[in-house]
């Protein structure tokens, strides 16, 4: 008799536990990044993702470090990962950004115009903009469909150091925001 009263009590609790974990899980997803940096003072090919989780951090790193090719680089954040790589040869105006299941195109709005980038996963579409025309100073999102995300340098005119202000909904990747970044300080960082 005592199992029939609590069995109802155990069914719930199994509910409100399935709830919580529903979000929790979805509350893990929503990486907001905070800053980008070098991992080294004098040098570009390896760059740190700071999120609002000091535990979580991920890394932009070049492929290619030896040869210094800039058109290839790897990327990871918490348990996601991904490539990212010029479009075509000798073309800076097309990156392709590969992770997850997505497949995201960065492409300048203007040939040879790299102020401007139009960013897209074929559902979601940005357009990234340096905010002061030549001066890659700061850069941020030309609308606000999706929020807002701002990048601006820690010391201005020291590519090194990054503050990100992360205001996009949840339904924006991990690897769209990876996009951004790389966008930003690849065209900003200086290429010897």
């Amino acid at each position: 008799m005592a199992f029939k009263t609590i069995f109802p009590y155990i069914s719930f609790m199994k509910i409100k536990l399935s709830i919580l974990l529903l979000f929790i899980t979805i509350g893990v997803h929503a990486q907001y990044i905070i800053g980008i940096g070098t991992k080294w003072s004098d040098e570009f090919t390896e760059w740190k993702i700071y999120t609002e989780d000091e535990e979580l951090e991920g890394e932009i790193t070049m492929r290619w470090q030896m040869q210094l090719d800039w058109t290839e680089w790897d990327y990871t954040i918490g348990n996601e990962s991904g490539s990212i790589r010029i479009k075509w040869k000798d073309d800076p105006n097309q990156w392709e950004i590969s992770g997850g299941d997505e497949i995201i195109t960065a492409r300048t709005l203007w040939k040879d115009d790299p102020t401007e980038w139009r960013i897209t996963n074929n559902t979601q579409t940005i357009t990234l903009k340096s905010r002061w025309g030549n001066n890659f100073n700061e850069w941020r999102l030309k609308n606000d469909r999706y929020g807002s995300f701002d990048m601006a340098m820690d010391w201005e005119g020291d590519p090194r150091e990054w503050i990100v202000e992360d205001d996009l909904d949840e339904e924006i990747s991990i690897h769209l925001k990876i996009a951004i970044l790389f966008i930003v300080t690849f065209h900003s960082s200086p290429k010897f």
